[in-house]
């Protein structure tokens, strides 16, 4: 009995060795380096295009060339002296902006609308004004021209306005959705028990809250109109013509290089637009 209580001396506990890493993290790990790949290879494929377009933007020879032979700025002088070229573009921005401003106040309502009320239905009235988002874009070009018909507001710039409008408005409530996520409505209160009207408290509280949603809503908003191809299509008459219709006419009528350049001023003012929102977001006071 004395030889079983005798306590046995273990050895010393290295405690330099680092810990065994378990399977589920190491295999988290993994998946995560995976998924930055694909990530990564998925990013690719869609600069790609962007990457050769705007090389062959500042070619010198008299068709599509990849890589040009030589260089120069012939389309682009080409594109800012042509008069339907600008034209295209001058109505391109003008619906874009007056979409986007529609749009914007539109699903900003419907956002604090669907935000802070309660009855039955309000999923399937968001999902109805999220419908534009998801349906194929012929679908909605159909639709539209069929109503547009009838109300005569084919070949019109407010036609043009609403329906790029009906576009952006799902983007707006997007945004605006995402920024009142984490929007404490007491403030208000708090704004009101300290004397603020109700201008002064959507000025000074509600808008600098939710402002970046509203900001990223309409810059998007902005871009779908500036961008959008289908519906602009079946709208477009000789006297009203956006940017991306003159585009795919020269494709299809004939071949002219100065389509380069015209989608590189796309993809430079687009680009630009979409980063306005992250810019602002840094520089915004925490």
């Amino acid at each position: 009995m004395a030889e079983l209580s005798t306590p046995v001396a273990l050895p010393p506990r290295d405690r330099t060795a680092a810990p065994p890493v378990p399977r589920a993290a190491a295999r988290e790990r993994h998946l995560g380096w995976a998924l930055r790949l694909w990530v990564a290879a998925v990013g690719f494929l869609l600069v790609a295009p962007t990457l050769v377009v705007l090389p062959m933007s500042f070619g010198s020879g008299s068709t599509f060339e990849f890589p040009p032979t030589g260089w120069s700025v012939r389309w682009y002088a080409e594109f800012f002296t042509s008069r339907q070229w600008l034209a295209s573009l001058a109505n391109s921005l003008q619906v874009a902006l007056l979409a986007a401003v529609l749009a914007t106040v539109v699903g900003t309502a419907a956002a604090f609308g669907l935000d802070r009320s309660r009855f039955r239905g309000r999923g399937a009235v968001r999902q109805l004004l999220m419908a534009p988002m998801i349906l194929p874009g012929i679908v909605v070009a159909i639709a539209v021209y069929g109503v547009f018909l009838r109300w005569q507001l084919n070949g019109t710039l407010l036609g043009f306005v609403l329906a790029h409008a009906v576009l952006g408005v799902p983007f707006v409530i997007t945004s605006v959705h995402t920024s009142l996520a984490n929007y404490d409505a007491t403030v208000e209160k708090a704004a009101a028990s300290l004397g603020a009207g109700r201008v002064t408290t959507a000025r000074r509280v509600i808008l600098p809250l939710v402002g970046p949603g509203v900001v990223s809503g309409f810059v998007f908003a902005f871009a779908t109109s500036f961008d959008e191809v289908v519906i602009a299509l079946f709208l477009q008459t000789p006297d009203i013509k956006t940017l991306p219709v003159a585009m795919y006419e020269s494709i299809v009528l004939e071949i002219d290089p100065t389509i380069a350049a015209a989608s590189s001023v796309i993809v430079v003012l687009t680009t630009a637009l979409l980063l306005i929102p992250q810019i602002a977001r840094r520089r915004r006071p925490r």
